[in-house]
């Protein structure tokens, strides 16, 4: 079941407005879920042809940022324009204290991404990263189940993603950057735990293309808080069956295991398998969802900036690790602790 934002009645707040910056692929989709929910301010989009998405509708339309934070009264800002302008539309916001609910990456450059959230967290000012993989409903009963002590002390994660994903985008593609992150954010939010070290492998097999400086698979090992080991294998270039989005799971714990494959969990226990495929009793929200309700309760949001860094963090080390050739230590991100919002 999924859970919108609480009725305002109950809340006694305004109907919140959003600036939604960018109006290309992604941003339209965006656009349209604020439009229906009724949470549309005013769009940005520096190419003017793009307008003609909107239809007609009465919205305010800028090709300036500037302009329009001076001109809208707004209540959080959506950044949904390419990776290399995030940083740049994320402070403009954060200038005038406006709350931002940001597509990944907070940028693409780690310390980069640092600054960003140090600036968010010193001026209080809420920041939230839509990440949306642990926010599918078979995820979160994953989480449940193993919460419950259903298969006894976790003991290791592995992760199987396999998909054939080309496509035009205006940067250099990467696994990780692109996809990854969204399961290596799904292994420490499913463990409750915090990566150490990590050793990784990134390549580019012989059924993928040519593309400057792209990197289309890899595969990680990673030692987790608790002694918990995490294997990760992912490829864009499977010309086979391909995976859900979220990959598929085998979870193993001291007493037990989980499997998830193509969206069904199956629990194995003492010789007995009980299999979960209907998830619509589990309560979830949605990334924007979740931002609304944490504007209103006052509380940092999951996958908030300084959570988010902590997944970047695996990719950056990943990377890193691919490139020597050896084990290294997690990054451990150093951010302010401030979380009040202004």
């Amino acid at each position: 079941m999924l859970r919108g934002i609480l009725p305002l009645d109950e809340r006694e707040e305004h109907v919140m407005k959003a600036i939604l910056v960018g109006l290309g692929y992604a941003g339209y989709n965006w656009y349209k879920r604020l439009k229906a929910q009724g949470l549309l301010g005013a769009v940005v989009e520096t190419n003017l042809s793009m307008k003609e998405k909107m239809e007609g509708d009465p919205y305010p339309f800028y090709t300036s940022l500037e302009e329009a934070l001076e001109r809208e009264k707004a209540d959080f800002l959506l950044n949904v324009t390419s990776p290399a302008a995030h940083t740049a539309i994320n402070l403009m916001a954060f200038e005038r204290k406006l709350p931002v609910l940001c597509e990944k990456p907070i940028s693409f450059d780690y310390e980069e991404a640092v600054d960003v959230v140090e600036r968010a967290m010193q001026g209080g000012i809420p920041f939230m990263i839509a990440e949306n993989y642990r926010r599918f409903p078979y995820i979160r009963r994953l989480k449940q189940l193993i919460d419950d002590g259903s298969i006894g002390r976790l003991a290791s994660i592995d992760i199987r993603f396999h998909r054939y994903h080309h496509i035009q985008r205006n940067y250099t593609v990467s696994l990780l950057d692109d996809i990854g992150v969204h399961h290596f954010d799904m292994i420490r939010y499913l463990s409750g735990a915090e990566g150490e070290r990590i050793t990784a492998n990134m390549y580019n097999p012989l059924n993928g293309w040519t593309e400057p400086g792209a990197v289309l698979s890899a595969e990680a090992w990673i030692q987790m808080e608790g002694g918990i080991r995490a294997t990760y294998s992912g490829t864009i270039t499977s010309r086979g069956a391909s995976t859900p989005w979220c990959g598929q799971l085998r979870i193993e714990g001291s007493e037990g295991a989980l499997e998830l494959v193509d969206q069904v969990i199956y629990l194995h226990r003492e010789g007995q398998t009980e299999v979960y495929s209907d998830h619509s009793s589990v309560e979830v929200t949605d990334a924007l969802a979740e931002f609304l309700n944490a504007l209103r309760e006052r509380r940092e949001p999951e996958s908030s900036g300084r959570d988010y860094l902590l997944t970047q963090a695996l990719v950056r080390d990943a990377k890193l690790s691919s490139a020597k050739g050896q084990w290294l230590d997690v990054t451990r991100p150093r951010v302010s602790q401030r979380v009040t919002q202004t």
